[in-house]
């Protein structure tokens, strides 16, 4: 599985301490299992999925895009606050 980032995704994720990191990590390996995981977005945010997981008990949303069979491209990460906001303005 090929995994491509947005810078986006890259700075959220320096921000981020170990534990938190790790658990980044694992919530990645499972959407890379598995890409339907996640919720798929309709409206203005077709084509995303969204999954959620607990990062150091908070919970937390990773966006990502299916480019194809072989290939998922990270979007972004981060707590619900302002997150899809966020996001739209990420893809317009």
């Amino acid at each position: 599985m090929r995994i491509l980032v947005t810078p986006t995704f890259e700075r959220a994720a320096k921000k981020l301490h170990r534990l938190q990191k790790d658990d980044l990590d694992a919530a990645v390996k499972a959407v890379a299992a598995d890409t339907g995981i996640g919720e798929e977005k309709v409206g203005d945010l077709v084509g995303i999925r969204v999954y959620k997981f607990r990062m150091t008990n908070q919970l937390c949303l990773l966006s990502y895009r299916v480019l194809d069979a072989d290939s998922i491209k990270l979007l972004t990460v981060g707590s619900h606050e302002n997150f899809y906001r966020d996001l739209k303005r990420l893809e317009h």
